[in-house]
């Protein structure tokens, strides 16, 4: 009888093939099926090809290809074809077998299939996956949570294959977030920050390119000297690498030859109406999102541009270095809000749901191998190891100085934005949540007035416990005939 395997995989397409191989290449012996058979059959044939896997035609060769405990994970696309593959494996499992969804799963799916997995006497894993083709192959960002008897089970495989950080590299970018959907969340999250992250630096280079006439060369050099320091990330570092590529037919730059019309997933849109839902102000990555919600009006917008006009005045002639440095300052700065507010919704969430979150591990899983892979990531586990309950980043010693510093150049760089007719929703939003945030009273007073005069909503006082309602037609001031 030929040896069991260790991990079984339904899903061969970029992100399942290149996880597998990371699988067998820490050891591990791997059973994989696909719908599309020919996929597995090309899999088995190339890249697979005297390497440890077992290539099955169905979802029953598959389990009886495995290990027990056995441990199927999917990386099919999220929904419907989900539930149907579960539906398909309960019956040929066992108790205490584990199934894992790897795919970009809307949590309260996950809760969902949780309870159902569980019910049917198996253990369910819905786990956050971040690090595209190349993580999945080297070691991605794993966001595991769900059926917590499960971990011990997936433990050792799924820390073999994560992405390592440390002095030594051997801290692996996964840890046990919590129960039923949180590692979905947490990875939700996670893709919302990504998508204020890129908006913001989106937002640098408009800065850079319209108001001081960069050129590509230019700003990669910015870019170059800006991943040296505290903005030291992934994305700065694919941000660099953009502006020295150009296409090979033209000559020209490719990125200036890319119509401005931006794609989504849905996760940045997931994460800001759930935002919503729980009352917590993620306004940065809602920004994030309406930005890419107007790029999609391109005919609209070129035919706005013929109508519409801006200031006459549309560069900026103070300093060309100063300019740079405090637009490093703003991104800085606005970075810190994003964040900020990404672990003000997890907290939000964590308690809505009963999830035990660990804030500064949620930091760590986001050190290697994710997209939002930054050393500015070890500041926010060490602000949240040093104080568990630290209530808002802003708060932490480190970011508190950080902002006082930058908010000077950062108030500088809205402020010509608006003046040049630049859009800069992401900059913008993020101070003027800082100024909110940082306000001990704001004008909701007169909002709950409003409120009260129109719909008796009532309001509190500031004076006196309880709720109170004012007959404001009777009190007020009579208008002038």
């Amino acid at each position: 009888m030929s040896e069991k395997c260790d991990f079984g995989l339904i899903g061969l397409a970029v992100m399942g093939e290149n996880l597998a191989l990371n699988v067998e290449s820490r050891g591990y012996r791997i059973a994989v099926y696909n719908r599309t058979t020919e996929k597995v059959d090309n899999l088995i044939n190339g890249r697979a090809k005297d390497k440890k896997f077992v290539g099955c035609h169905s979802i029953e060769d598959l389990v009886s290809n495995l290990a027990t405990p056995r441990k199927v994970m999917l990386l099919v696309k999220a929904g419907p074809a989900v539930d149907t593959i579960i539906d398909t494996l309960i019956p040929l499992l066992d108790k205490g077998d584990v199934i894992i969804d790897g795919g970009n799963t809307h949590f309260a799916d996950t809760e969902r299939r949780t309870k159902k997995v569980e019910e049917a006497g198996l253990l369910f894993v819905g786990s956050g996956v971040s690090g595209g083709e190349e993580g999945a192959l080297k070691g991605p960002s794993l966001m595991p949570g769900g059926s917590k008897e499960a971990w011990p089970i997936v433990k050792p495989i799924f820390q073999a294959i994560a992405a390592k950080v440390g002095p030594n590299d051997d801290i692996p970018c996964c840890e046990w977030v919590g129960p039923r959907g949180s590692g979905h969340y947490v990875k939700m999250v996670h893709n919302g920050i990504e998508y204020g992250d890129m908006q913001l630096i989106c937002e640098a280079y408009a800065m850079m390119k319209h108001s001081l006439g960069m050129s590509n060369d230019e700003i990669y050099d910015v870019f170059e000297e800006w991943n040296q320091g505290d903005l030291d990330s992934y994305l700065i570092e694919i941000t660099r690498d953009i502006f020295s590529v150009k296409d090979e037919e033209t000559g020209d730059y490719m990125v200036d030859r890319i119509l401005d019309r931006a794609g989504a997933k849905g996760t940045g849109k997931w994460m800001s109406q759930l935002a919503l839902d729980l009352g917590v102000p993620s306004t940065l990555v809602t920004e994030a999102v309406y930005a890419r919600s107007l790029s999609s009006f391109k005919e609209a917008r070129v035919r706005a541009s013929e109508v519409l006009k801006g200031p006459a005045k549309s560069t900026y002639d103070g300093d060309k270095k100063q300019f740079i440095a405090a637009i490093r300052n703003a991104l800085y700065a606005s970075k810190i809000c994003s964040y900020a507010q990404g672990f003000v919704q997890l907290r939000a969430a964590a308690a809505e749901h009963d999830w035990p979150l660990n804030y500064g591990d949620c930091a760590l899983l986001w050190r290697g191998g994710c997209i939002i892979r930054a050393t500015f990531l070890d500041r926010i586990k060490d602000a949240f190891d040093t104080n568990p309950e630290l209530e808002n980043l802003l708060l932490a010693p480190f970011f508190t100085e950080a902002v006082h510093t930058a908010q000077d150049d950062w108030r500088h760089v809205v402020s010509t934005a608006v003046q040049l007719g630049i859009p800069v929703p992401a900059f913008t939003s993020a101070l003027a949540y800082y100024d909110g945030y940082r306000s001990a009273r704001l004008p909701a007073n007169l909002l709950q007035a409003q409120r009260d005069y129109f719909g008796a909503h009532t309001y509190e006082r500031t004076d006196k416990d309880g709720s109170f309602h004012t007959e404001w037609l009777d009190l007020r001031k009579q208008p002038k005939a």
